[in-house]
């Protein structure tokens, strides 16, 4: 259980996943400057990546270096869907989602890292729910789905990646890290908050195109 041995690498991995931030930030700049035909390789790459992290994630192995990397990319790929809200939506509605999920993510890591309960619970079912919001975004990529089912679709993605927010706060919080898992741990943290974010952002865009 919880130590403070144990849990000495929590501030670690905050100033990591602060820096992948700063890099998704400039990699979502660098976008501004990528043709069109390269997001799609890039997609496929961020995902071959996240696969890669899945298996290397069991052997420790997972580097600084690599988390940078993944979070440039990803920072890239972002770069059209941000663009699109800024033509759709305007620039506040996209700054309003940002601050919306800062807010949320921030609340939901202090209540995961001061409460006494251990949510390591919620683990499996989070698992199910995001395979099943996967598999769901595949079908759309084939037969899109219409605006109403799309923003249930997004509150139900608030809703499971505001659960890993709490779930990967909390297990830190109660299991502790060691030094070799600090990337990982990191890397865990910003994809929970970039998907809470898009999520958070589809649905603004959604209520802000039915005005």
């Amino acid at each position: 259980m919880y130590s403070q041995t144990t849990n000495r690498y929590m501030p670690s991995v905050l100033k990591t996943f602060a820096f992948s931030l700063a890099i998704a930030f400039i990699g979502t700049m660098a976008g501004v400057f990528i043709p069109q035909s390269l997001f799609l390789p890039l997609v496929i790459l961020e995902f071959v990546m996240l696969i890669g992290a899945f298996f290397l994630r069991r052997k420790k192995a997972i580097s600084y270096g690599f988390v940078y990397a993944f979070t440039f990319i990803s920072g890239m790929t972002t770069y059209p869907i941000i663009a699109h809200y800024l033509a759709t939506i305007g620039a506040n509605l996209v700054l309003m989602a940002l601050g919306t999920t800062t807010v949320v993510f921030t609340g939901l890591a202090v209540y995961a890292t001061t409460t006494k309960r251990d949510l390591s619970f919620l683990g499996g079912m989070l698992m199910a729910a995001l395979l099943a919001l996967v598999a769901i975004a595949i079908f759309n990529i084939f037969w899109p789905l219409s605006s109403t089912a799309m923003l249930a679709y997004s509150f139900i993605g608030v809703l499971v990646f505001s659960g890993y927010v709490l779930f990967d706060f909390n297990r830190m919080k109660h299991y502790g890290i060691s030094a070799e898992e600090v990337p990982l741990m990191a890397l865990n943290l910003y994809l929970d908050f970039i998907n809470l974010f898009i999520d958070i952002l589809r649905i603004f865009g959604i209520l802000g195109s039915d005005d």
